[in-house]
């Protein structure tokens, strides 16, 4: 009987039973014995599927053991594998942030509803007005006038403007037509 296949678990019990010459049934329930023994000094409060994602000495003893655990009917404890996509640094890092966000209250998605949007748009209004009765109320007297006379003048040159450009154009047709006419005569 070769005793490195049976794993770490009592080879020494298994090594001096085995010079005896007893039986395999003896070996095998030494061997139910030593698991049992095991189980029962494993901590009641574990999990039934052990979380291997937790502090490095946990991690690493649940990684490096050689033998299932078993639970009170013989049955092997289930090893909860590990998920790649929950162990990403990148994912773990924007996840506490997200956390931490939420936790002061922060919104970083920026999503509002459309009311919250036209209240913030009516007061930005109303204090745009505000503002600007503000200043026409400081202005004295004669900058309002000063103002009035400025916008009164460039909306005559305005005027002037187009009037001249209108006339080129009446006067370039005037100039084709005279031919035709003088022609037709």
């Amino acid at each position: 009987m070769d005793v490195r296949c049976l794993g770490e678990v009592g080879l020494e019990d298994i090594r001096k039973d085995d010079t005896k010459g007893n039986s395999f049934d003896h070996i095998r329930a030494k061997l139910e014995n030593h698991d049992l023994a095991n189980f029962r000094r494993l901590d009641k409060s574990t999990a039934m599927i052990p979380d291997t994602i937790g502090d490095s000495e946990n991690s690493d003893h649940h990684q490096n053991r050689k033998s299932p655990l078993f639970d009170e009917d013989g049955l092997i404890i289930p090893k909860k594998l590990p998920n790649p996509v929950k162990e990403n640094a990148d994912r773990q890092n924007l996840h506490r942030e997200l956390l931490f966000n939420q936790k002061i209250g922060k919104n970083i998605l920026n999503q509002k509803t459309e009311l919250q949007r036209a209240l913030e748009k009516q007061r930005d209004s109303l204090a745009k007005k505000q503002i600007g009765e503000q200043v026409a109320t400081e202005t004295p007297e004669l900058e309002k006038a000063i103002a009035d006379r400025a916008k009164r003048l460039q909306s005559s040159h305005e005027k002037n403007e187009d009037d001249k450009v209108i006339s080129k154009e009446l006067l370039q047709i005037r100039k084709n037509l005279k031919p035709r006419t003088e022609a037709n005569k």
